[in-house]
């Protein structure tokens, strides 16, 4: 065929893509729309490289449409096909089944995520699971999800929120394994030194590992010289952050997030921080710098990450539910056992994810945009609260200025729902291979 005529081609069926898809939920802002219209590009762009693609590629898949492509046209899910779905847009239902690895059992879970060995009564927090509407997705297997990741480096880049989904990765994959010694810390170059926030997990039956960068806000913190030539911390907005560039390269799985960071205190003021080569700012909006932020990381993502190869996801903001204050100020989540049953509530759509929305949304690396906002709305009995220590610590009755965790997550908890969704997605996402090799994970 002729080059106008692939390219005559290829424009029909973007625009046909474009005009028949199924319009996008209107449960959040306008640049949920860009965001979706750009999804559906990316898919078509996986579309046309298939043929010539790797079969042992991850693809890149719409959140709004989930489907496996294969030489027998059958379509992979739970019960029926996952197609025009959003799995991000759902409710919480009731579920009786035990979590994918029992609290207290694995000894990765940090004590300030450790609900049940900080003496958390309640479970029902536990009996829950996400519930896309219009489609049911697979129940997490983590054998299947090792035999995903075979040979291959998944790491986490980010905050605290993506180290806990970290954390309930790494639990979920170690609970399938019958000799669970197969599984150990990664102690090596890096992770000796501390102060670079370097962690990691190898499967040693798999030969894949699970790691975590710590990079709360993906770029640079610093530091220079005041007038009185005392050192000041700054951010570097123009700057990824030196640990990345050092440790990507070898990564087939990195999944970034930043968030809760710029809501303190010292980013939130915006004075006397925020930096630009030589020019530290004076005052900046906490939006505008952390917009710059976003467009130095997707700059960075676009030039050096090899798509080909390392498949990028973008996890959103995660809720937090303080009530009475901020976490510093008295602000409390104790007492939550259920989660919000009304699904008309909303908790507001952090302006930071609209930042998120626009940046994705001109990039030309494939991101796969981990839209768990809304997911975490509902989940105010979640959180650890008081149980983010031990009773020897905070007392059996707990003074009221206490800090409470009402951002972090228990586990077992939700966070694993976070992982049963990248479960799916990589699952669904290996549709450019044949259905019976496809077959053999199911």
């Amino acid at each position: 065929m002729s080059s106008r005529k692939i390219l005559l081609t290829s424009l029909f069926f973007l625009i046909s893509l474009f005009l028949l898809s199924p319009p996008p939920l209107s449960d959040f802002s306008h640049s949920l729309i860009v965001s979706s219209f750009t999804s559906r590009l990316l898919t078509a762009a996986n579309f046309f490289s298939s043929s010539a693609s790797d079969s042992n590629t991850l693809y890149s898949v719409s959140p709004s449409s989930i489907r496996v492509k294969n030489d027998s046209n059958k379509i992979y899910s739970a019960s029926e096909e996952l197609t025009s779905c959003d799995i991000f847009d759902g409710a919480w239902v009731s579920d009786e089944s035990e979590p994918i690895y029992l609290p207290g059992r694995c000894p990765y879970v940090e004590d300030k995520f450790n609900c049940f060995k900080n003496g958390r009564p309640d479970s029902g927090f536990l009996r829950h699971r996400w519930q896309p509407h219009g489609c049911s997705v697979p129940r997490f297997d983590g054998e299947k999800m090792l035999k995903i990741l075979r040979g291959k480096r998944l790491v986490f880049v980010g905050d605290s929120l993506n180290r806990n989904m970290w954390e309930s990765l790494v639990c979920s994959l170690r609970s399938t394994l019958e000799d669970k010694s197969r599984v150990s810390r990664v102690f090596g170059r890096q992770s000796s030194l501390p102060n670079e926030g370097f962690y990691g997990f190898r499967f040693k039956d798999f030969e894949c590992s699970i790691d975590f960068i710590k990079s709360p806000f993906l770029v640079q913190e610093s530091e220079v010289l005041d007038v009185y030539g005392k050192r000041k911390e700054t951010l570097r907005l123009d700057t990824i952050q030196e640990s990345i560039m050092k440790i990507y390269r070898n990564a087939d799985i990195v999944i970034f997030n930043t968030g809760h960071w710029w809501t303190h205190q010292k980013t939130n003021e915006g004075k006397d921080y925020f930096q630009e080569g030589d020019r530290v700012y004076e005052k900046l909006e906490v939006k505008e710098a952390y917009t710059k932020a976003l467009h130095t990381w997707a700059d960075w993502v676009d030039s050096s990450i090899n798509s080909t190869r390392t498949r990028v996801f973008f996890v959103g903001y995660s809720s937090s539910h303080f009530r009475k204050g901020a976490w510093n100020a008295g602000g409390q989540c104790d007492g939550e056992t259920r989660p919000i049953e009304n699904e008309t509530y909303t908790g507001g759509y952090p302006w930071m994810m609209k930042v998120v929305d626009s940046v994705i949304s001109d990039m030309k690396t494939p991101v796969f945009y981990m839209n768990i906002t809304k997911m975490t709305w509902y989940r105010t009995d979640g959180h650890p609260s008081v149980y983010r220590q031990p009773v020897e610590v905070r007392g059996r009755s707990p003074a009221s200025g206490m800090f409470q965790d009402c951002s972090h997550w228990c586990l077992p908890g939700v966070p694993d729902s976070w992982n049963q969704l990248l479960y799916a997605t990589l699952l669904v996402s290996r549709g450019s291979l044949p259905y019976k090799s496809l077959g053999s994970l199911m």
